[in-house]
């Protein structure tokens, strides 16, 4: 029950192909790729980012700390 079998495939193959048609999915296949391309640049842009963010933040932490231990 964990895996699917080929005719599981095949079934859904079908599936998709009578509810989209045979000239929609190249260009559904092409968005899709597309959106997982930009998703994967959105996550990689966004980690240098909050990186520094979260740099700037200890810092400032840091700096408050030790003023007030002084």
């Amino acid at each position: 029950m964990g895996s699917m079998s080929w005719v599981h495939w095949l079934v859904v193959l079908i599936i998709v192909v009578l509810v989209f048609g045979t000239k929609k999915l190249p260009n559904l296949g092409a968005d899709l790729g597309k959106a997982i391309r930009g998703f994967k640049k959105g996550v990689s842009d966004g980690e240098p980012e909050k990186l520094e963010a979260d740099a700037k933040v200890d810092a400032t932490t840091r700096s408050e700390s030790k003023d007030r231990v002084e």
